[in-house]
């Protein structure tokens, strides 16, 4: 648990955004939805549970105070609330399954500005998942991903761009 809330604070640092003073431009959100499914039907949704991937073969993680899983939860909840939907431990309409990823040994080419030529430097990396699943079917009829890069700027910082990448990935959810 505790490697899962660091991982997803740090993780989050890179996706949370609130404000304009936050780093937000890396943030990258796609969306895919089933074209079949008239997502307004649905009226209740429970939360399964969480997931974590985490590649840190270095131990550079640090402990912060964010639970970035309960963070996650008020966030979706809060998403799917502006939408009308009820959360419900008995019979949901909606599954709902999130999951973090976090690739401390990331690499990626980076323009040098001196010499001109791309590098290839360590960026360590995030990514949150969520999807949405039909209750009775137990298939996936929305899913969103957000990959940005890790940025160690506190917790606000991380709930500032954790706070945009979710508001940004349900925007795209079908009405």
């Amino acid at each position: 648990m505790k490697k899962f809330s660091l991982a997803a604070v740090l993780m989050l640092g890179f996706l949370v955004a609130g404000c304009a003073s936050f780093p937000k431009d890396d943030i990258e959100i796609e969306t895919e939805a089933d074209p079949t499914v008239n997502f307004s039907g649905y009226k209740t949704y429970a939360i399964l549970g969480s997931a974590e991937i985490i590649n840190d073969p270095e131990g550079k993680w640090e402990p912060t105070g964010l639970d970035a899983d309960a963070e996650i939860e008020f966030l979706i909840n809060r998403e799917l609330r502006k939408r009308g939907m009820t959360v419900t431990r008995t019979n949901p309409d909606m599954l709902i399954a999130y999951a973090l990823g976090v690739d401390m040994a990331m690499l990626k080419f980076k323009e040098d500005p001196e010499k001109k030529v791309s590098v290839l430097e360590n960026v360590p990396q995030g990514a949150l998942v969520i999807a949405l699943m039909d209750s009775n079917t137990e298939i996936v009829t929305w899913a969103a991903v957000a990959v940005a890069e890790l940025q160690n700027q506190g917790d606000e910082v991380t709930k500032q761009r954790l706070n945009y990448a979710v508001t940004q990935m349900f925007k795209q959810l079908p009405k």
